[in-house]
């Protein structure tokens, strides 16, 4: 592949001038022949190195050269224009004043170069002293540049988030990166198609959201579908199929959408061991591989459906499996220099197996404490009552999984190691009508009792206190009144005459 990109003009020039006097140290003239020889090449007419014109040389000039090359190691070099001693260095705008100018842009970075220049000029002229002279707009271009101070849009009343990404973006560089193992690290995002509309059955159009899970290091796509809303119930289901396609990553980069933050995506990225990397908000570049893919859906899948009418999202899910299957994983990649799908076939994979699907559908699940109800055994999710089973009616409070967009079931789990006790189902009050109620049966199988019976009502306890205060000595502190006998209960009563 050759290099477009031409030499520096310096370079051009002491090539140049070492084209001239190369015949001169090729074939060294004879003694005395020196002059005629730098005669002729003066008289010789030359073409401009960079222009497209002809140039002839002074006969001086030319003998100049020739005694820099002749004892020089390297020719070119030594013909190559000096660089100046204050190169590097500014001159033009004095220390104060780009000061002034740095706080300056800190209070309105949104201003153009000339409208920064414009203030700066007026800014010098009210206190020459201190700033000196006025400079040019291209000097005040060049400045900010060279420094990074870039226009850039204003934010009204910027939130947290955006003032610590925009403070990042200032103060850290960004560079580059790529995981060294196959699967160790996807990255998902979605996209919305704004130029592109399905119809559904019922007549109805949508703009579509396309989400795309991609491995890091062999850019293999993993899985893509199209949906109908952004959202978490959709982004767990296009995870779970990438998980049974290519197994459990290590660890995820996405952005902080709502459906990314969602409990049932944080449960399941936690249950199932992958270390989520959320992006800083605001911050797009941050997922570069994820963003970078979205060109060749726009420019290649949805360019070959334009003429599709009508479009459903049938079809469009068809059409982008086909596409991301056989053209996508097997087109030689410009990073990588190969297919995705030969780099994650022949790269060092550390990708787990994935579980069956009722296991990932209990990991992508919300978690929460419920307080089971006494009368009837049941708790309350989403507005909703679920049955417990009889032998689980002695927890006061239970731990849930569940899924908030599927209330057709849920799960009891250990609270400390996760583990399912029951599976349950919402209430099911017309089958409770037909009054049949099972009988409980009994939580403990105890053996009978070996204890012997007492006849005496008086507690142990109360009998050894009674016991105790007796071995006191002391009378009962009271006076008694309308009583006939003072005597315990276990001790038959005497009758009075």
């Amino acid at each position: 592949m050759s290099d477009k990109t031409p030499p520096h003009p310096a370079l051009l020039w002491a090539r140049w001038r070492f084209s001239i006097i190369s015949g001169l140290l090729v074939r060294p003239p004879a003694p005395g022949q020196l002059g005629h020889e730098l005669q002729q090449l003066a008289a010789t007419p030359w073409r401009h190195p960079i222009d497209e014109g002809w140039i002839t040389c002074g006969r001086s000039t030319i003998e100049r050269w020739y005694y820099t090359a002749r004892d020089a190691h390297d020719p070119i070099g030594a013909l190559t224009r000096k660089v100046r001693s204050d190169a590097g260095t500014t001159s033009a705008m004095s220390r104060p004043l780009l000061v002034a100018l740095k706080d300056q842009y800190t209070a309105h970075p949104s201003w153009t170069y000339k409208l920064q220049a414009d203030n700066l000029a007026a800014l010098a002229d009210e206190d020459p002293e201190r700033f000196g002279p006025a400079v040019s707009e291209s000097t005040v271009r060049r400045r900010m540049k060279k420094r990074g101070w870039i226009p850039r849009k204003r934010r009204r009343n910027p939130t947290p988030g955006q003032r610590k990404a925009e403070l990042r973006l200032e103060n850290r560089e960004v560079r580059s990166f790529e995981a060294t193992h196959v699967h160790a690290l996807w990255h998902y995002d979605f996209h919305e198609a704004k130029k592109l509309r399905v119809v559904d059955a019922d007549g109805g159009w949508h703009t579509p959201f396309a989400l795309c899970i991609l491995d890091d290091c062999s850019r293999l796509g993993c899985h893509a579908q199209w949906y109908l809303a952004e959202n978490a119930e959709n982004l767990v289901h296009g995870l779970e199929q990438a998980c049974c396609k290519r197994g459990l990553p290590r660890g995820a980069m996405h952005d902080n959408g709502g459906a990314m933050r969602a409990q049932e995506t944080t449960n399941g990225l936690q249950d199932l061991s992958i270390t989520s990397f959320p992006t800083l908000a605001y911050s797009p570049y941050q997922n570069g591989k994820g963003e970078a893919i979205w060109e060749q859906f726009e420019g290649r899948l949805l360019a070959m459906l334009e003429a599709v009418e009508p479009l459903t999202l049938g079809f469009l899910n068809l059409a982008t499996q086909a596409w991301m299957e056989m053209e996508y994983n097997r087109t030689k990649h410009e990073e990588i220099g190969m297919a995705p799908l030969e780099r994650a076939l022949s790269g060092e994979s550390v990708a787990r197996p994935a579980p069956d699907l009722e296991t990932l559908h209990l990991a992508f699940s919300a978690r929460v404490t419920r307080t089971q109800r006494r009368s009837d055994g049941t708790i309350s999710l989403e507005s909703v009552r679920f049955e417990l089973p009889s032998h689980l009616r002695t927890l006061e409070k239970v731990c849930v999984r569940y899924r908030s967009w599927d209330l057709t079931r849920a799960w009891i789990v250990d609270e400390r190691t996760s583990d399912v006790l029951a599976r349950v189902r919402p209430q099911d009050k017309i089958k409770n009508a037909d009054g049949r109620r099972r009988t409980l049966e009994p939580l403990d199988e105890l053996p009978e009792s070996t204890t012997p019976t007492d006849d005496n009502p008086v507690p142990p306890l109360m009998r050894r206190l009674l016991e105790e205060y007796a071995a006191t000595g002391l009378p009962a502190a009271y006076l008694p009144k309308d009583e006939a006998v003072l005597a315990c209960p276990s001790t038959p009563r005497r009758e009075d005459g």
